[in-house]
């Protein structure tokens, strides 16, 4: 498969979003795991998840520990895998999402998450999603502390604008690697920092890149410029959507969710589709 670059490590260019597979409505443990497997079958070597991946506070942390679980049951090698997890959030269990950017916290969560893991330290930690009780550059610098510490490798932050990347970037003294935005056909309002995120040569990973969870069928739908062009390339509407992502820029990877081992598979075939400039242009205008 095509791969990208995330700080001085180099994955597959399309990742595995873990959340379906721990949120509402999510398969049972043996199709979780199996989905997981799947994935790394086709070539994924990133998987993305979160310690606010569950049903609620009696789960807290069931993403991580079934990436873990997964991972240490697969009859593969899995040393080129990198695990992304965030910290900053948390489900009180009534479907909603609170979030907590205190810096004891966020070093707090990223214990929790090394222990569920089972790792002396986390490949890629990203701060969950801004915090407004709390400045932005206290939340990130807890990701500087951790960084010193030697218990995270690589940080990212996640749904941030643009002056709070350049700040993150700021405030880890330029050791920023990824920025993990929302980013589809129907939701392109981070497409500034997309650009951003190219120009400074970090990666930019779309979270719910088909449209979120049981949105995927809409895309041929609401934008039928990606029908059309999935007709061309004898690919699927959601596999071009993809491609068109990966071809919006070089640190661009995509993280669709799976929670079938089919999807799984089909989605980092996309990785092989090339779309000319002409399909692009079409696609950016749909």
């Amino acid at each position: 498969m095509q791969q990208r670059p995330i700080g001085d490590r180099t994955v597959s260019a399309i990742g595995l979003g873990e959340m379906p597979l721990s949120i509402e409505g999510r398969p049972d443990r043996r199709q979780a795991i199996a989905t997981i497997h799947a994935s790394l079958d086709a070539g994924v070597t990133i998987i993305d998840t979160a310690d606010a991946y569950s049903l609620g506070v009696h789960e807290h942390g069931h993403g991580e520990e079934l990436v873990a679980e997964a991972l240490a049951a697969y009859p593969g090698p899995t040393d080129d895998v990198l695990v992304a997890t965030k910290g900053g959030h948390r489900r009180p269990g009534d479907g909603s999402w609170t979030v907590h950017g205190d810096p004891a916290y966020v070093k707090e969560a990223c214990e929790a998450s090394l222990k569920r893991l089972g790792v002396e330290a986390i490949g890629l930690y990203q701060y969950h999603r801004p915090d407004p009780t709390v400045p932005w550059a206290e939340s990130v610098g807890a990701l500087a502390d951790l960084l010193d510490e030697g218990k995270i490798l690589m940080a990212g932050v996640s749904n941030a604008n643009v002056a709070r990347i350049d700040e993150a970037q700021q405030v880890l003294g330029g050791r920023l690697v990824s920025v993990q935005n929302e980013f589809s056909p129907r939701f392109r309002s981070s497409e500034g920092e997309l650009e951003h995120c190219e120009r400074l040569g970090i990666a930019f990973i779309p979270w719910s890149p088909l449209g979120g969870i049981g949105n995927a069928d809409d895309i041929q739908r609401d934008h039928p410029a990606f029908a059309e062009v999935a007709a061309e390339v004898g690919a699927s509407p959601q596999q071009v959507t993809l491609a068109w992502m990966l071809a919006k820029g070089s640190r661009v990877i995509p993280i669709p969710g799976s929670s079938r081992p089919e999807t799984a598979i089909a989605s980092p075939a996309a990785a092989g589709i090339s779309l000319t400039p002409e399909q692009v242009s079409r696609l950016d205008a749909s």
